[in-house]
């Protein structure tokens, strides 16, 4: 009788997880549908006038793939692989800051889309050789490593880390960490498990940095899922070194789809001697709110609401600076991207990154972000650094497809967007 009620309420548990998971992807497909590449990264052979030029290193777990375009697929490999990407995005007049311009074929137009100039794979010894020769050109020898999140294909997050590096003037070199996702809606738990598989080889990348004499600073940028694969990453370099590389001098964690109490535990083991954290966090992410649901009805870190307990106390304690944008309007259906869309925002966020302002600077944006004025929606980025534009031009890669023409909607008049910007206890609202 005891296995027969046990039996039973597998099935009831079974039931409601295939729910939750029905209720993410349909979370998704309700922003709009559209096309996705599963490739676009075969060379074109040459550029126009007026595009630009990004270089993008990547590390991967992922597994190479013989596809043409497509370099690395969605299955795990046991190796870390490397390559090295230079994308081509169209000129100023031909998009939008935030757009990230899809080929509709094969081998896109330079003049339209984002195309790939150059396409390698690499082998370590050569991967290191170029990753030096570029990080010297930097300021300070800044490497902004970025993880992406669930349902993202690696063309898709090449393009979208270009997007950035282009649109936000960074200076650092882009390194791109992706772990091997599928691409697919339908395919949540795949991608978790991918991304344990990987925290290990992300660890590994971070020590590597850390020790590497030609890098002078680690900034850490992830957004939804890959927010569990950084995490869990510190949180093992925490343990094995007592603490985390001295070189990371910010993470910014945007929408994470962690677990609150699992959070907790994780950056308590990374001890007190940890770069300042920023996290993002909204209560209309309708992502989040799904993901709530598949993980057993767990608050999700970037869905609580900071000025209650015990997330209030956890920030203070952790030392962890908030940015709750709840109040943002946009077109975003989900909320899982309500993140500022003002191309001066996008372009605020290289030139404070290149003076090493840190978040909490004195005549930063720490401090305007209290004006509630129109010229400060212009100025804010600073605070939230790169992670203000991330989920706008990444929202973990396939968003563009479910989210279509929303999330390239940039909105010029960025003060009737945040409405009132304001900082109280710690936690800066708009």
């Amino acid at each position: 009788m005891q296995l027969i009620r046990g039996l039973m309420m597998f099935r009831l548990d079974f039931r409601q997880f295939r729910l939750a998971s029905a209720s993410l992807a349909a979370c998704l497909l309700l922003a709009g549908c559209g096309s996705r590449s599963n490739g676009g990264l075969t060379p074109v052979a040459g550029t126009v006038p007026g595009a630009s030029k990004v270089d993008v290193f990547i590390a991967t777990t992922r597994e190479p793939s013989d596809v043409p375009g497509q370099m690395f697929n969605g299955e795990r490999d046991q190796r870390i692989n490397y390559a090295d990407v230079t994308i081509s995005i169209p000129p100023d007049s031909a998009r939008k800051i935030g757009d990230v311009q899809m080929a509709s074929s094969d081998v896109g137009n330079p003049a339209t889309d984002f195309v790939a100039l150059r396409a390698e794979k690499l082998d370590e010894p050569t991967a290191v050789k170029r990753f030096h020769d570029r990080i010297a050109k930097t300021p300070r020898h800044q490497v902004l490593v970025f993880v992406h999140g669930f349902n993202t294909r690696f063309g898709e997050a090449v393009f979208r880390l270009a997007q950035i590096t282009h649109d936000s003037d960074i200076s650092a070199v882009p390194l791109l960490f992706t772990w091997p996702s599928r691409g697919e809606l339908l395919a949540y738990t795949f991608d978790r498990e991918s991304a344990n598989y990987s925290r290990d080889a992300l660890e590994a990348l971070l020590q590597r940095l850390q020790n590497d004499p030609a890098v002078g600073e680690i900034d850490v940028l992830a957004h939804s899922m890959g927010s569990w694969v950084t995490v869990e990453a510190l949180r093992q370099m925490g343990i094995r070194n007592k603490r985390l590389a001295p070189k990371i001098k910010y993470v910014m964690l945007a929408a994470p789809d962690v677990d609150v109490d699992v959070f907790r535990r994780q950056i308590s083991e990374m001890g007190v001697d940890r770069p300042p954290f920023t996290i993002f966090v909204s209560q209309s992410d309708d992502a989040l709110r799904a993901s709530r649901k598949i993980w057993g009805d767990r608050p999700r870190l970037g869905g609580v609401n900071p000025d209650k307990e015990p997330y209030r106390t956890l920030f203070k304690e952790a030392k962890i600076n908030v940015v709750d944008l709840s109040g943002i309007a946009t077109d975003d259906r989900l909320g899982h991207s309500t993140f500022a869309e003002s191309p001066d925002i996008v372009r605020s966020i290289g030139a404070r990154l290149a003076r090493g302002q840190d978040f909490t600077d004195k005549g930063g944006i720490g401090d305007k972000i209290t004006q509630a004025t129109t010229s400060v929606a212009s100025t804010v980025g600073s605070t939230a650094g790169l992670v203000i534009s991330a989920p706008l031009a990444i929202v973990d890669g396939r968003t563009r497809d479910s989210l279509g023409d929303q999330i390239n909607s940039v909105g010029s008049g960025a003060a009737d967007s945040f409405g009132s910007i304001t900082t109280v206890g710690g936690v800066t609202r708009y």
